[in-house]
């Protein structure tokens, strides 16, 4: 039996999204730390899809890849304890993410790991923007890595303008 979605709106998300907005609009600092008060509250077994979310886009705060890294893992993980059907999309994405802080730290195997898992996930994706953008960043990814080249992307999220 299906039930129609909730109207009811979901404070987590409605946060992570204000949050996010607010990293895109250039207020790093006050994203991330929004965020990090959202990761306190919920802690590591709050809901996966929301774990998940946060732990994303927060790793797209940061420079840093080894910070990065850590953040991309946790969503990954949480990723894992959600229904399929409702994540399948954002694999690709998580194993992009993955690849390119392994590649920017010199993990070269690593990433050819996770740019192969980002390359099977991509059917999942639409044939719309978003999903170009992905594909399209997994093919920047991948020669990066056949390149060992560890410069960071300027089109990645999180890049230094």
């Amino acid at each position: 039996m299906t039930t129609a979605p909730s109207s009811t709106p979901d404070p987590t998300t409605e946060a992570i999204a204000e949050a996010v907005t607010q990293g895109r609009d250039g207020d790093v600092a006050s994203a991330r730390s929004k965020l990090l008060s959202l990761w306190a509250t919920m802690g590591v077994t709050g809901d996966p899809l929301h774990r998940c979310s946060l732990a994303h886009y927060l790793a797209d705060l940061y420079e840093d890849p080894a910070e990065a890294l850590t953040w991309d893992i946790r969503a990954l993980d949480a990723a894992d304890a959600v229904t399929a059907q409702d994540i399948a999309g954002f694999y690709p994405s998580l194993h992009l993410n993955l690849a390119d802080n392994y590649r920017r730290l010199g993990s070269f195997a690593a990433a050819t790991e996770h740019i192969e898992a980002a390359r099977e996930h991509t059917p999942a994706l639409l044939q719309d923007a978003y999903g170009d953008l992905i594909r399209r960043a997994v093919r920047e990814v991948a020669e990066a890595i056949a390149d060992r080249d560890r410069a960071p992307r300027p089109s990645a999220p999180g890049s230094p303008a």
